[in-house]
C-alpha cells in the first residue's frame, strides 16, 4: 500500500506568503502523477513537502495509510529523482546506486543482488565499474534513476528530472521512466513545468497555478473539458486562442471583434448553461488545430504575421480585430490582462495561431480566412474564468 495522500494541505512561510492553498490530492498505488504549472507556482513546495523536506502548516499528509507530518525525511521511505543527478562525482556507478543500501547495512548480497537487478533494468550493467563523469547526462539520469529503485521505496518523488537534458534525449528518457515506474509498481509525483511532458507522462495530471490546484484529471479530459480559462491556456501547445466575444440576442451568432460566428442549436444542447449568456460577452477559446485554410462554414479572417515552418505541419501566427484573453501565469485572480485593439482593422498585434497543413499557400502579410470548427470551441465566463458548460 503505498498511496500518498494530501489533506487540505497549505503551506504559509514566515514572512506570511502562503505558496501552497488547502490542496487535496491522492496519488493511488502504482499511478504516475504529474504536478505542472508555471513557475513559481508552488510545484516543487508541494513536493518538498511530501519528501519532509519542507513543514507542513495546515493539514496533513499521509503515505501507505500513515499519517507523515511529524516524520523525518528518512522516515518517510522515500526515494527521490533531482534534476542535477547529485552523484558522487569519486564513486562509481556501482558504488553511486549501493550507497544508501551500505548506510542501512544490508548485506553484500542482498546490496549485489538489488544493484545487480536495477542496473539490468536501466541497461547499465556495462557502465558499472565507470564513474559519473564518464558517462552521458541520459546515462547519469538512469544511475540517478537506479540508486531510488534499489532503495525499495513506498513511492518515488521526481522533481524536474528530465530539465538538464536535450530535447531529443528528453522524449527518450521520458519512455524510459514510465517503463521504469511500471515496472517497480510504486505511487510516483513527478513535477514539471513542461505541459507537453505532463500530458504524455502522467496517469493523471495535477494543474498548480499560484498554490492552488485547478484541476486533476487525465491528459485528454484537460485537453476537452478543462476547468477554467487558465487550465485551457496552459494545456496543449500552442496554446488556445482566447478572445472577448459576444453572443447575439437570440445566440444564433457570436461576435468577434467585427466579425461573427453562426453559433448551432447543438452548442446549446452540448453547453445547457451558455443559454444564460446570450446578449452577454464571454470568453471564446479556439485550439489552433481547430482553424484550417480549407474546409466548410464559418470563418475568421486574419492577417499572417509569421509562419513556422516545422515539416510535418506549419504553425500560422496571425492577428484579429478582436480583443485577446491573456492569461497571466501567476495570480489566481479572475482578472486578467487584455489588449485593447483598434477593432475598424486586422490588428499587428499577433497573438493568434493556427496549425494547419505542411506546404499551405500562405505568405506573411496575407489576409486569410480561417475555417473555425465550432462544434469544438471552448466558452468561459468572463468574471469567474470558469468554462461554461
Amino acid at each position: 500500500m503505498s498511496e500518498i495522500i494530501l489533506r487540505d494541505v497549505s503551506k504559509t512561510y514566515d514572512n506570511g506568503y502562503q505558496a501552497i492553498h488547502q490542496i487535496d490530492l491522492t496519488v493511488r498505488e502504482g499511478e504516475f502523477m504529474v504536478v505542472v504549472g508555471p513557475s513559481g507556482c508552488g510545484k516543487s513546495t508541494l513536493l518538498r513537502m511530501v519528501a519532509g523536506l519542507e513543514t507542513v502548516s495546515d493539514g496533513e499528509i499521509s503515505i501507505g495509510g500513515e499519517v507523515v507530518n511529524d516524520f523525518t525525511p528518512g522516515e518517510r521511505d522515500l526515494a527521490m529523482v533531482f534534476q542535477n543527478y547529485a552523484l558522487y562525482p569519486h564513486m562509481t556507478v556501482e558504488k553511486n546506486i549501493a550507497y544508501s543500501l551500505r548506510l542501512r547495512k544490508l548485506s553484500g548480497q542482498e546490496i549485489q543482488r538489488r544493484v545487480t537487478e536495477a542496473a539490468e533494468i536501466l541497461s547499465l550493467t556495462d557502465y558499472l565499474k565507470q564513474r559519473p563523469g564518464r558517462l552521458s547526462g541520459g546515462q547519469r539520469q538512469r544511475v540517478a534513476m537506479g540508486r531510488a529503485i534499489v532503495r525499495e521505496p513506498k513511492a518515488f518523488l521526481m522533481d524536474e528530472p528530465l530539465s538538464n537534458l536535450d530535447a531529443k534525449l528528453r522524449v527518450q528518457m521520458r519512455s524510459e521512466i514510465l517503463q521504469i515506474q511500471r515496472r517497480v509498481g510504486v505511487a510516483t509525483l513527478y513535477v514539471t513545468h513542461d505541459q507537453v511532458e505532463a500530458m504524455t507522462m502522467g496517469d493523471r495530471v495535477t494543474v498548480l497555478r499560484a498554490g492552488v490546484l485547478q484541476q486533476v484529471d487525465t491528459a485528454q479530459t484537460l485537453y476537452d473539458r478543462p476547468h477554467n480559462v487558465f487550465v485551457a491556456s496552459f494545456v496543449g501547445s500552442p496554446s488556445m486562442n482566447l478572445l472577448y466575444a459576444t453572443l447575439n440576442g437570440d445566440g444564433t451568432r457570436l461576435q468577434v471583434g467585427s466579425q461573427s460566428l453562426a453559433v448551432s442549436a447543438e452548442t446549446f444542447v452540448r453547453r445547457p448553461t451558455l443559454r444564460a449568456y446570450v446578449g452577454r460577452e464571454v470568453i471564446v477559446g479556439i485550439r489552433p488545430e481547430d482553424l484550417t485554410l480549407e474546409g466548410a462554414g464559418e470563418t475568421l479572417v486574419g492577417r499572417i504575421g509569421h509562419i513556422e515552418a516545422l515539416g510535418s505541419e506549419l504553425i500560422v501566427h496571425f492577428g484579429l480585430d478582436a480583443r485577446n484573453y491573456v492569461v497571466e501565469d501567476k495570480g489566481g485572480s479572475a482578472e486578467e490582462v487584455e489588449e485593447l485593439l483598434e477593432e475598424t482593422a486586422l490588428t499587428q498585434h499577433v497573438r493568434n495561431v493556427a496549425r494547419v497543413a505542411p506546404r499551405s499557400s500562405v505568405t506573411t502579410g496575407d489576409a486569410v480566412p480561417f475555417h473555425v470548427s465550432m462544434e469544438r470551441a471552448h466558452f468561459f465566463d468572463l468574471s469567474t474564468g470558469e468554462s461554461i458548460w
